[in-house]
């Protein structure tokens, strides 16, 4: 079968020919249809310092992913051939502490499909049969593809209540126009959201912001305060960056008693204007990946119940590319200046 590989320790990728996978007795072996690229796998491509130190060659990338189950394990109930399902990309180890009081997601010994185990850049993926969500039948591909980021922009934008919030976003890559579409359908009142991309800032217009904060123009969102006649700070805030100017603009408008969910990971350390978080009471929250399953459930519940929110999560989606033109999906991925790009393996 085909595979996009890391198949030696450095830079680039290849497609290649492997071996099918074996099915274990608790797994699901899935035939693969759509894989979005996530900035791991930008990474990983790269070869920088984390990827050096987290990866082990040779490997199959991709850890976002839908398609249809072929084979089940002598020992899956649950999932059955012909199943269409969406992949939970972190596989838990079900004896720490987290994982028996049923916090899979704090799991201490974590391992991720596409990177430190093969993943679903590839023709067919074996999966545990828990990691398998199954999807309607009539889920479109795209969409069941980007489950596991919209995971994460849920996760993050449902921290707390948002109805009747003001909220803002910082970054409107695929995950943060995607909360932006989730606390909107939620129930905020007033959302901005912040980035360098003007096409960017416009897909989280569309998705619902009220307002857009062009920081390549030299904008903040004190100007954000103003033009929506904000007397207060923002409520809540999404940090979906990883920029340390993003964070010091985010805090300084932060109401006081806010919180503030962070899931964009940094590349470096970065200071925090801890006496403002002290005196202004502001809560922030660490955020990674999805709730085991209880996210998931929300997303498919949310998705199920408005047509506006499925159209807005869809739009985020901006590239789709076959596998065989995969280096062109990376380098529209990487240019920073779109949504979500999504490699088509059927």
């Amino acid at each position: 079968m085909r595979a996009l590989r890391k198949v030696d320790a450095g830079p680039g990728l290849e497609l290649v020919e492997v071996p099918e996978p074996v099915c274990g007795p608790k797994d699901v072996l899935v035939r693969v249809l759509r894989a979005g690229i996530c900035g791991t796998d930008l990474h990983l491509e790269q070869w920088d310092e984390w990827a050096a130190a987290t990866v082990r060659a040779p490997l199959t990338l991709g850890h976002e992913f839908f398609g249809e189950v072929v084979e089940v394990g002598a020992d899956v109930d649950h999932v059955a051939v012909g199943d269409r399902v969406s992949g939970e990309g972190h596989v838990v180890c079900g004896v720490c502490r987290n994982c028996r009081a049923g916090r899979r997601h704090l799991c201490i010994d974590t391992v991720g499909i596409g990177v430190n185990r093969d993943g679903a850049f590839a023709d067919l993926v074996v999966v545990p049969a828990t990691n398998a969500w199954v999807q309607p039948p009539d889920m479109d591909p795209d969409l069941g593809a980007v489950f596991d980021p919209l995971g994460n922009a849920v996760h993050t934008a449902l921290q707390w209540p948002v109805v009747g919030e003001d909220v803002a976003v910082t970054g409107a890559g695929p995950i943060g126009v995607m909360a932006t579409a989730v606390v909107r359908h939620a129930g905020a009142r007033r959302i901005a959201v912040t980035d360098l991309s003007p096409r960017r800032l416009e897909l989280a217009v569309a998705a619902g912001a009220d307002h857009v904060v062009d920081v390549s123009r030299g904008e903040a969102l004190a100007d954000a305060q103003r033009s929506l006649g904000m007397v207060e700070g923002f409520d809540i805030g999404l940090e979906m960056s990883g920029s340390p100017a993003a964070v010091e603009d985010l805090l300084a408008n932060m109401n006081h008693g806010g919180r503030v969910a962070m899931l964009g990971l940094p590349q470096d350390r970065y200071a925090i204007d801890w006496g403002r978080v002290i005196t202004h009471m502001v809560t922030l929250r660490g955020i990674y990946g999805r709730e085991m399953f209880e996210t998931w459930y929300l997303m498919g519940s949310m998705l199920a119940s408005s047509q506006r929110l499925r159209a807005a999560v869809a739009s985020v989606i901006t590239g789709r590319h076959p596998a065989e033109r995969w280096a062109e999906a990376f380098a529209e991925t990487r240019s920073g200046d779109g949504g979500k790009v999504v490699l088509d393996w059927s």
